[in-house]
């Protein structure tokens, strides 16, 4: 274990709650029950020590490689680098939810308190970009959870890795709700000279509401908004993320938000459709209820009128928008907003034309 209670953490509630009930500064509520596993943890909502805020844990990960393939054809990319496993950001609909079960854990509060830390990451990194057997491609940074979460700033893995990529020059994108981002502008700067990085910056609502109860522990809109100005004002190719929309909770928002991204900056906008695989189902329900009880009927019934009846649709091809005539409004609102602000032009091509294996450095095949 590294170690308990990262920056951010509070202290322990003294009020008596219920696992049911909220828990400032974590999406989840509770710990559902792990799929692959028969047994379930309950605790007992009367024992003292089960009520307040749990902390955060950081476990070490001994991975041998860390650069991940998909072939899915709804995904940008092939390849994707995570430094991280689970997020501490506490995003409530987080899709990368269930990949903690893969681990023991479940997807609620053990994916925002049970941080798995890849700690051997620039180096695992520096060895298969070097290797004969690389292909030179753009990169995913991070394709899962958020490189950038609150520990990156103890930690600083991402930072280690973005110098990896810059030394070979391979490309990289990366989409982040942190501001921490900032922080690496000179790394970005220096890929941005090669036509190899792009950043896109996550917004889901601008309402400090609905933001703190969303996505607790991420930067809020008004951070995230000065993190695109700060991107494009160092000439780094930055875009804005409208993920996930949530019908009849802020798809309303999609024209104010693009046109704030925008205007600060921003010259490239994607969106997502909430989707909900496995667990995440009962996750999100549960949030409704704590949260919007009065909206959860109205909400729910979208989802379902876009998924085919179901609260998700995993096949490829609609999974990322949906179908049916909610879908149809979405996406002509997100198109519509999009020529408003003038960004539905050309966005930077990343390209691996500038790649290079930088000599002297000797490969640990024999570890």
């Amino acid at each position: 274990m590294i170690g308990a209670g990262a920056a951010g953490d509070e202290p322990d509630d003294s009020d008596v709650r219920s696992r049911s009930a909220p828990i400032r500064g974590r999406g989840a509520a509770d710990n559902p029950a792990n799929r692959f596993e028969e047994l379930a943890y309950e605790p007992d909502p009367e024992f003292a020590p089960e009520r307040g805020r749990p902390k955060t844990i950081f476990l070490r990960d001994d991975s041998r490689t860390i650069i991940a393939r998909n072939d899915s054809p709804d995904l940008g990319f092939g390849a994707s680098v995570n430094p991280y496993r689970g997020c501490e950001h506490g995003c409530v609909y987080c899709y990368a939810r269930p990949t903690h079960e893969y681990l023991g854990f479940s997807a609620g509060l053990d994916f925002e308190t049970r941080i798995v830390v890849k700690e051997d990451a620039p180096r695992l990194l520096r060895r298969e970009l070097a290797s004969p057997k690389w292909t030179p491609q753009v990169v995913a940074f991070s394709g899962n959870t958020d490189c950038y979460q609150p520990i990156e700033r103890q930690l600083g893995l991402s930072r280690s890795c973005l110098e990896v990529f810059a030394e070979f020059r391979n490309p990289v994108s990366i989409i982040t709700k942190n501001r921490l981002v900032t922080r690496d502008i000179d790394l970005l700067a220096e890929l941005a000279r090669w036509d190899a990085c792009a950043v896109f910056i996550s917004i889901t609502t601008l309402r400090t509401d609905l933001w703190k109860r969303l996505e607790p522990r991420t930067s809020n809109p008004g951070k995230r908004l000065e993190t695109i100005e700060m991107l494009a004002a160092a000439g780094i190719p930055v875009g804005v993320m409208v993920a996930p929309v949530i019908p009849a909770l802020n798809d309303h928002e999609i024209p104010a938000i693009v046109d704030a991204a925008a205007r600060a900056g921003a010259r490239r906008a994607g969106r997502i459709v909430l989707r909900l695989p496995h667990g995440l189902t009962e996750l999100f329900e549960s949030w409704l209820e704590q949260h919007y009880p009065e909206r959860k009927q109205k909400v729910l019934e979208r989802i379902r009128a876009m998924r085919g009846g179901s609260l998700n649709d995993p096949r490829f091809g609609t999974r990322m928008r949906g179908e049916g005539i909610f879908a149809e409004q979405i996406e002509a609102m997100f198109r519509l907003a999009v020529a408003k602000a003038k960004i539905d032009g050309p966005f930077v091509e990343l390209s691996t034309r500038h790649f290079r294996n930088p000599a002297g450095h000797q490969l640990e095949f024999f570890e």
